[in-house]
């Protein structure tokens, strides 16, 4: 068993690979476009957050599912070149991994995403290393293989292990999670379709009605919101000329757990995830702009 080792954050989710290229405008259909630059990386929520914090010096087990073909080789390979143990990733022999092809419009910074989900079946409960969980200090999960997130969710909370939870679409069963989750933090699309409109306020109250301590919906360029302890924070963008937003969710999430597992408060554990961000933003790929623990220890001292 992996067991062996302690890891101070334990992560779920989704793996996959991603082509990213940059082009000046979004084509039209049945036009040719050339790409300007091109990167080939892994990704996923939960994968890239993990990335993240093992650079900062953060140890890091992820759990997940990956196909045996050449992406899913290139996946894993991905994550342990980052120093993140795929002590829980699981290889369907037979499976397709995920795969994305992004489409970064420079000029706009914004992207189109073109993606396969994994074939066979998700990480099932019954393949959660458990004892390596209950060990960890904080759980990490975007809720996309949701009978093991709920599981491991509850298990970290009976263990005294944080929960943090990456909410990037409304799906079954988020809502549910967000009861068992500490910090529960949703994109904009999430917190738009939750309250029925453009009102990440009305998001952040009918998010923290469910249990978490710690609620916020990411706004991009815009920022964030936030509640906490009845309290609503709200803070703009760290400045930013985004040639690519591949990553930049994900990355939030690593600057707010960072945080969490420094004793910082929720203003400042917000904040490094805003402008860890805002670093990933300015280069191609999701984890290539991830800043370096010495540019984080520069900006937050102590």
């Amino acid at each position: 068993m992996a067991s062996e080792r302690d890891f101070q954050v334990f992560g779920l989710g989704q793996c996959s690979l991603d082509y990213i290229g940059t082009v000046d405008l979004y084509p039209p259909p049945d036009a040719k476009c050339e790409l300007r630059e091109a990167v080939l990386q892994g990704g996923g929520p939960v994968a890239t957050a993990l990335a993240a914090l093992a650079r900062w010096g953060i140890s890091c087990c992820f759990a997940g599912v990956v196909g045996d073909d050449l992406f899913g080789g290139l996946i894993e390979k991905s994550l342990r070149e980052e120093g993140v143990s795929t002590a829980g990733l699981v290889v369907r022999k037979g499976g397709a991994s995920q795969f994305a092809f992004i489409a970064a419009e420079q000029s706009l910074g914004r992207r189109n995403i073109f993606w396969r989900r994994p074939g066979g079946p998700e990480l099932r409960p019954a393949e959660i290393d458990l004892a390596i969980l209950r060990q960890a200090r904080v759980f990490h999960t975007d809720g996309l293989c949701m009978k093991a997130a709920r599981v491991a969710a509850d298990e970290a909370r009976r263990a005294g292990v944080t929960v943090v939870v990456d909410g990037g679409t409304l799906r079954e069963g988020m809502l549910d999670l967000a009861g068992l989750s500490d910090c529960f933090v949703v994109s904009e699309s999430f917190a738009r379709a939750l309250a029925g409109g453009d009102d990440p306020r009305r998001a952040c109250r009918m998010l923290s009605k469910l249990g978490p301590r710690l609620v916020g919906v990411t706004l991009g360029k815009t920022g964030y919101v936030a509640m906490t302890g009845g309290r609503i924070i709200e803070k703009g963008a760290h400045p930013a000329e985004a040639v690519d937003t591949t990553g930049c969710g994900d990355v939030f999430h690593a600057g707010l757990i960072y945080g969490l597992l420094r004793g910082w408060d929720a203003e400042r554990s917000l904040d490094l995830g805003a402008w860890a961000a805002a670093q990933v933003s300015l280069r191609l790929g999701g984890r290539t702009g991830i800043p370096t623990l010495a540019a984080l220890l520069k900006r937050y001292p102590g």
